[in-house]
């Protein structure tokens, strides 16, 4: 792996004040007729985080690898009007679109599966739909009726679904034909039931033909018998049907492929075909979901149940898929990288991260290895408090190929993200940092190159004598929700001699997306630059400070980008 030093800025573009109370122009638009368009309900059982949103990606997957044009929405019975405020913690990491939309992290997967480009309106949530209604009982357009659930709230649901469904979503800006609708949590969620209702009455308006419903539902195994348990799967399928919705598909996830007997019991109990349960079992990489879907003629009964106008001469798309999973399980050589930050007790919390990260070992032909290193567990404290976690710690990092520092916020933890950038820096160890990951590398720089021991964040210290990372003016420090620098920007290159410009093939810009609050000082830029950190790419505007390379190390270089990839897997 080549050396280089490389950090990322809170995001790479400019944000526009977002809105996602207000639907956009698609939304808004007139509803057409969507008597062609195909809907494919994917509900839950059991447990949440069993794989909906992989199942309704890998749908799409193989849909689209037949010729069809596909779309995604994801809905979240959350009352949060989008994802932006969430806890990492809570919710896993936040997913900015290009228009700036802070949407649930399933939305990337949508993307990076389907090679598509999703807005906010694509994640429906109950506080926008809520919004979106009181909004228009404000304005009186409802007449002076009783606005309720059923069927105000309901409707909405339908009309917001139907809309969405025709915007199109691929480059070629073609009209989808089918609509992966991922509904979250589980069935029986007091929080998801105007959903399910909305569904309910949404299959008849659409019609049969036209509506289809895959429920996924877990298949435990419990290690002291051996035995695969259906009980789950036949309650969960019931209390759908009592709810008025009959799974089409019941997509079952084990450990491991379900026995024949396994097989037919759940077709008996929950009233479907045997070849209408679909085994998905964990397998080596999510690569291999879409075939498994494909093997089990997943999409042959689409073919018949939604007359879908499917081309028989099937499938380059899957055919790289396979290659794609196949060169995966070949991997032999391994990449470590240490992911130094706050939430690594929380993989979800760096999904785009860490999503970026396998795809570009896979292109290397490198298994992929992240060391999760705590930062505060490289703090001097530690040392003192938990000497064992200290030493671990470091280990971890000393012996990492590369560091990767990623976004975050607040203090805590700060100090030893500086530690490790500090180290990477003197021991010309690859290293990227993404969003506060740059900001912090351009403090560490500041104290320990230009001899300013007080540099900081305003964010960290509002007092501090040399504040080399500043608030944004646009900031709205009143509000958290929607006030952060979002969406997709374009980043102009300053120079020819740049690492970075060669890693985009020599580009003279780059378009990333962004979200953060926080900037490099622009007054502090010559300072800086006269000591070796060069700003090599900046905004259209030329004020904001985001690709950074240090001088005389050519394979040391700094970029401001948010870890949301805008490649597809295809």
């Amino acid at each position: 792996m080549r050396s280089g030093w490389c950090t990322g800025c809170r995001g790479l573009s400019v944000s526009v004040a977002l809105s996602a109370l207000k639907p956009t122009a698609g939304f808004k638009a007139g509803l057409r007729s969507t008597s062609k368009m195909k809907y494919i309900l994917v509900t839950g059982g059991v447990i949440s985080g069993i794989g909906k949103g992989i199942i309704a990606s890998s749908v799409g997957t193989i849909l689209k690898s037949c010729g069809l044009h596909v779309t995604s929405i994801k809905i979240d019975p959350y009352i949060n009007i989008d994802a932006g405020t969430f806890s990492p913690y809570e919710h896993g990491e936040v997913f900015v679109l290009d228009d700036g939309g802070e949407v649930d992290l399933d939305l990337g997967n949508y993307e990076r599966f389907l090679d598509i480009r999703l807005t906010k309106d694509n994640n429906l949530t109950t506080g926008k739909i809520y919004q979106y209604v009181i909004n228009k009982e404000r304005k009186g357009d409802y007449l002076g009726k009783t606005v309720q659930v059923v069927p105000h709230i309901t409707d909405a649901i339908q009309e917001w679904v139907m809309r969405q469904a025709l915007i199109p979503v691929d480059e070629d800006g073609l009209e989808p034909q089918v609509c992966v609708i991922e509904l979250g949590g589980t069935v029986g969620d007091i929080e998801s039931m105007p959903f399910i209702e909305a569904f309910r009455q949404f299959q008849f308006k659409v019609k049969r033909e036209n509506f289809c419903n895959i429920h996924v539902s877990l298949v435990p195994q419990p290690s002291s018998t051996g035995e695969q348990k259906t009980k789950p799967t036949q309650n969960s399928v019931r209390e759908l049907r009592g709810l008025g919705l009959s799974p089409d598909l019941v997509v079952c996830r084990c450990s491991n492929p379900l026995d024949t007997s396994v097989k037919e019991k759940i077709s008996m109990f929950c009233h479907v075909e045997p070849e209408q349960v679909i085994c998905v079992h964990d397998v080596s990489s999510i690569y291999r979901v879409p075939l498994l879907l494909e093997e089990q003629g997943v999409v042959d009964y689409f073919l018949r149940r939604l007359d879908l106008p499917i081309e028989r001469q099937r499938r380059k798309m899957l055919m790289k898929w396979k290659e794609m999973a196949d060169r995966y399980d070949r991997l032999l050589e391994t990449c470590s990288i240490a992911l130094v930050g706050k939430y690594t007790k929380f993989s979800d919390s760096y999904a785009s991260v860490i999503k970026a990260l396998e795809h570009s070992a896979l292109a290397i032909n490198h298994k992929l290895e992240i060391k999760y290193i705590d930062s505060t567990d490289l703090e001097p404290s530690t040392l003192q408090e938990e000497p064992v976690r200290y030493h671990e710690a470091w280990q971890k990092l000393c012996s990492a190929h590369g560091v990767l520092v990623p976004g975050g916020f607040g203090v805590r933890g700060t100090e030893g993200k500086i530690q490790a950038i500090s180290w990477a820096r003197k021991q010309k160890k690859p290293f990227l940092g993404v969003c506060l990951g740059m900001q912090l590398a351009v403090v560490e720089f500041s104290r320990n190159v230009l001899g300013w021991q007080d540099a900081n964040s305003t964010e960290f210290d509002p007092n501090t004598n040399h504040p080399v990372v500043i608030d944004m003016p646009e900031h709205n420090p009143g509000q958290m929700g929607g006030t952060m620098r979002l969406g997709k920007r374009r980043t102009l290159f300053q120079t020819t001699n740049s690492v970075m410009r060669k890693l985009y093939g020599e580009a003279d810009y780059l378009e990333e997306r962004h979200r953060h609050r926080f900037e490099v000082n622009p007054a502090l830029k010559k300072s800086l630059e006269e000591q070796g950190l060069k700003f090599v790419g900046q905004d259209v505007e030329g004020e904001r400070m985001e690709i950074v390379e240090l001088e005389g190390t050519p394979t040391v270089t700094e970029v401001g980008a948010a870890p949301l990839t805008l490649k597809s897997l295809n």
